[in-house]
């Protein structure tokens, strides 16, 4: 038996969202119900969305279109410049050069929403805290950090350095210094569950027996939730901090075969945006790779 993928209905409903912008209620319907939602889960959905401010909605049941708002579709697009560089660190492309990269804020108390957002996104960035204020990133952040406190407002509290003696305690081997700052078991552990969820799915992709569209949706759908959720808490280390071997390297080559035998079976029908964008990165990390 495959393990089984939690796919909440709004996640899947962004997942449907095509190039043009549009979700075909159609395929949303169908594939709800083959992951075991029910049309009542979808249609709740669906109105929340569109009170929401999300998307509008033209037509009725089946038939409907929805229709993401521009700001819905920025937000939603996944991080495509974090996938490729981490399919490049695979490949041995982006070799870490030693610099630690570090940020350090004080926004005071009466700011304590930008304060918290900015932490929140030092974290999602790849950054791990020292100390109160103070994080470390291994990646060149800083467009990413500035853009942030712009946007919150914080940008004249944030200091940003670099430095290649980083020292913590009596760790100052970067490989100790990643074990202590970030859980990189627990990073492992969801690039185990993400390969274990592409294996059987790539069987069936590269396997002689049909599938129908509903059926390469609903895989689709299923790898890009589980990619997700072993990316975004993936601070994207270089492979010279990394244990080896690393289960990230294996998930992703997986999922990219995955994504390269869907793109041959999609018959050229329109199709999620999310199938050009991930077919995309990994036939150009395969190119690369081969150069």
């Amino acid at each position: 038996m495959t393990d089984h993928v939690e796919i909440p209905t709004r996640m899947l409903v962004h997942a449907l969202i095509r190039e043009d912008g549009t979700v075909c209620a159609e395929e949303l319907y169908s594939v709800a119900n083959t992951l075991g939602m029910s049309d009542q889960q979808v249609r709740l959905c669906i109105k929340r969305l569109v009170a929401d401010g999300r998307f509008t909605h033209q037509g009725r049941g089946r038939k409907a279109q929805l229709h993401a708002t521009a700001e819905t579709t920025r937000a939603l697009a996944p991080n495509a410049e974090f996938l490729r560089h981490a399919f490049q660190q695979d490949a041995g492309l982006a070799p870490w050069d030693g610099v630690w990269h570090v940020a350090a804020f004080a926004v005071p108390e009466s700011a304590r929403t930008a304060r918290d957002a900015l932490r929140e996104t030092l974290v999602h960035l790849g950054g791990a805290p020292l100390q109160g204020g103070l994080y470390v990133c291994a990646n060149a952040w800083e467009p990413y950090v500035e853009e942030a406190a712009q946007r919150l407002g914080a940008h004249g509290a944030l200091t940003l350095l670099t430095t290649t003696d980083l020292r913590r305690g009596d760790s100052r081997e970067p490989a100790g210094l990643a074990r202590e700052l970030w859980p990189l078991q627990e990073i492992a552990d969801r690039y185990h569950r993400l390969g274990r969820i592409a294996r059987p799915r790539l069987a069936r992709l590269t396997g002689p027996a049909g599938l129908s569209p509903s059926a390469l949706l609903t895989i689709a759908v299923e790898l890009a939730a589980e990619l997700t959720r072993a990316m975004e808490p993936d601070p994207l280390l270089p492979p010279q901090l990394l244990p080896r071997p690393w289960p990230g390297a294996e998930a992703r080559e997986l999922v990219a075969r995955c994504w390269a035998a869907l793109h041959e079976r999609d018959g050229g029908e329109a199709r999620p945006a999310l199938f050009r964008l991930y077919a995309d990165i990994t036939r150009e990390a395969a190119e690369r790779a081969t150069r």
